[in-house]
This record gives C-alpha cells, structure tokens and sequence, in this order.
C-alpha cells in the first residue's frame, strides 16, 4: 500500500450504496488515484469511465494495483488484459468472493503480486491502524 498510487477498479458500480463503490471510495479518500473500469459508464468519483483495461491509455498508466470486483467465472478474461498492459502492475487483489487459482498463477508467474477473496478496504483499514 505505501508503494501504490495508481489503482484500477475492474467491476466499479455507480450505486453509493455498493461494496464496489464503497470501497474504490474509500480507497480514493486515502489518497490513491482510481481509475474506473466498466463499460457502462462514463464517469463515476470525478473520473472518466474506461470499458475496460485494454482501452486504458498511456495517459492513465502506470497502474500500480488491478482492483478486481468481477465474478470469479470473468477472472481469466481480466487475466489476459492484465498480462497485455505494459508497464504491469505490481498487484492484483480480488474481492471479497473472489478467487481463481489458475489466474493467479499465471499472474505471479509473470511477477505479480496475487490477493485473493479479501477486501482491499478492510487490509488498508487494518494495516494503517497498525501503523498509524
């Protein structure tokens, strides 16, 4: 978290009362820049939309973490998106719920970092307060 400035939400939602704008929210107070990524939108917390990681442009890299809120069935699509972005991120964290095992292999076999079925709000949560 203190390396990181840059994260992408996969999966962000427009609803205020939803974990996956809860969450980037969250995540934007604390100072990182978020970038959105759904196809359905066009902005959302004082950001453009993009439809997905592949349509980021250079003016919106590096990213520093891929913040996944997507089915975990969608997890190996994103996977590929992820691979394709130069320069890589240094993480990938999956939501709450969220896992695939031969993605995140593929991942970290190309030097990312891998989280899985955990809430990047509650760990910053719990770490800054461990480390104020």
């Amino acid at each position: 978290f203190r390396e990181a400035q840059t994260i992408a939400v996969v999966g962000i939602k427009a609803g205020e009362q939803e974990d996956a704008y809860q969450v980037p929210l969250y995540m934007q107070s604390q100072g990182y820049r978020i970038i959105p990524i759904n196809p359905k939108l066009e902005e959302i917390l004082g950001q453009p939309v993009y439809p997905s990681l592949g349509k980021l442009p250079d003016s919106a890299l590096p990213v520093d973490i891929v913040n996944l809120f997507r089915a975990s069935e969608h997890i190996p699509g994103h996977t590929d998106e992820i691979l394709a972005l130069e320069p890589l991120p240094r993480a990938v964290w999956m939501q709450l719920g969220i896992a695939d095992g031969a993605s995140a292999s593929r991942l970290r076999a190309a030097g990312i970092q891998v989280i899985q079925d955990r809430c990047i709000m509650v760990d910053h949560r719990r770490l800054a307060a461990a480390n104020p």
